[in-house]
């Protein structure tokens, strides 16, 4: 019999009717004849209360943190149990180390090493449903741990792979990937099929329906991912898969952004071997995420001025990383801007078309829009702007790109 991994975001359980509902979709899948394991978050609004709550006593205890945190989808887990099992299918719950969810790395940040999934089988069996508790796992302590941002989208990932599924249906508040922010766009268009390729660009520029890190769990496991609304269950949503046909005569698939961006540029920074090995590695053991790098090196004074960005909550601590390496390293000074947005076009067509760069230069040049930073890749082109320019820089390229006629 096939097996299907469904996974209900926080927006997707934030109520009991809502769970309710959840169960009711399960139900419409069981009856099909799919052997079912769903993977939970926490209700909407849970995770932050008890992070509000932890930090009125104590943040510093990463272990009491985890334990604390994983407590939103053991609730939503068990309810969720409850409602199966009120509309007579057969359910149970799995904290992540019941079954277990094996984890390595640190408590906030663990990745899951491996999920055993002989409990779920055995279920199967009696044609029972699985509800597993995402975003949580058991460390080599025998800790619960968490895994971070995207944690739940992850385990049922993970969890799709481990059982051998034949997909794993993300439910969410929207129902699909479209060209772009529905929010900001109006004539935007779902898309039915993405490639694993395209949406790990569409989610590291930015792009709100997946986690980047849960896209690449799917491309290492080959997982088929659907995308799909609670609201609107019959909607089959937008597949990502190896295995999507691209229209070649389209270049440009989607348009994605990512506000609140701070550029940071060194000036003056003497031009030797491992000096830039040496910044970016202090900003690593900070946690800090850089993401585009530019170097303009003058070889007649040895000297080089390098510009990178991070997200503007780092920005600080970036500065204070830069100025504690003052002692090592001899630069000029720094300096810093905010207020920044990422505007990126993607698309695997891009790779045959040429002429793609310079028409989106000239859409932004047209609008008065101007470039701070440049960076691309086989399928992207990201530009580094003004945020109060995001919205206008959005519309134009879905429109000189004709997005809204795929």
């Amino acid at each position: 019999m096939s097996i299907l991994v469904l996974k209900f975001g926080g927006t997707s359980v934030g109520s009991v009717d809502l769970i309710k509902s959840a169960a009711q979709i399960i139900k419409k899948e069981y009856e099909s004849g799919y052997d079912i394991a769903v993977v939970v978050s926490a209700m909407s609004g849970t995770t932050n209360k008890l992070i509000e709550n932890i930090n009125l006593i104590n943040s510093q205890d990463d272990a009491e943190y985890d334990a604390i945190l994983a407590s939103g989808e053991q609730v939503t887990s068990g309810l969720l149990a409850l409602a199966l099992k009120e509309i007579n299918i057969n359910a149970r719950s799995w904290l992540g180390w019941q079954l277990p969810i094996v984890t390595s790395g640190n408590h906030r940040h663990s990745l899951i090493s491996k999920i055993e999934n002989k409990n779920i089988l055995d279920g199967f069996l009696n044609r029972q449903v699985a509800v597993v508790a995402g975003f949580q796992g058991v460390g080599s302590n025998g800790r619960i741990t968490t895994i971070g941002r995207g944690g739940s989208d992850n385990t049922a990932v993970f969890l799709a792979s481990a059982l051998n599924a034949e997909r794993c249906d993300i439910y969410t508040d929207v129902d699909g990937v479209y060209t772009t922010d529905p929010r900001m766009v109006d004539n935007v268009k779902r898309l039915d099929k993405v490639s694993y390729e395209e949406m790990i660009e569409m989610a590291s520029q930015g792009a709100k329906v997946l986690q980047t890190s849960s896209v690449e769990s799917a491309i290492k496991h080959n997982v088929k991912i659907q995308v799909r609304s609670s609201f609107d269950p019959d909607n089959m949503g937008t597949l990502i898969s190896e295995d999507v046909l691209n229209n070649e005569n389209q270049a440009v698939t989607g348009v994605a952004y990512s506000k609140d961006e701070a550029k940071v540029t060194i000036i003056g920074l003497v031009d030797k071997p491992g000096i830039a090995a040496t910044i970016f590695n202090s900003l690593s053991v900070k946690s800090i995420n850089v993401d585009m790098i530019v170097q303009n090196n003058f070889i007649e004074r040895e000297e080089t001025n390098l510009t990178f960005t991070v997200p503007v909550t780092d920005l600080k601590q970036s500065l204070q990383v830069l100025e504690e390496l003052k002692s090592i390293i001899v630069f000029e000074k720094v300096i810093s801007e905010d207020n920044l947005s990422k505007v990126s076009i993607i698309g695997a067509g891009m790779r045959n078309q040429p002429g793609i760069a310079a028409k989106m230069f000239d859409c932004l040049s047209k609008n008065n829009i101007n470039i701070e930073v440049i960076s691309t890749s086989e399928i992207k082109i990201s530009v580094l702007i003004d945020m109060a320019k995001t919205e206008v820089a959005v519309k134009s390229l879905h429109q000189i790109f004709e997005l809204d006629k795929l």
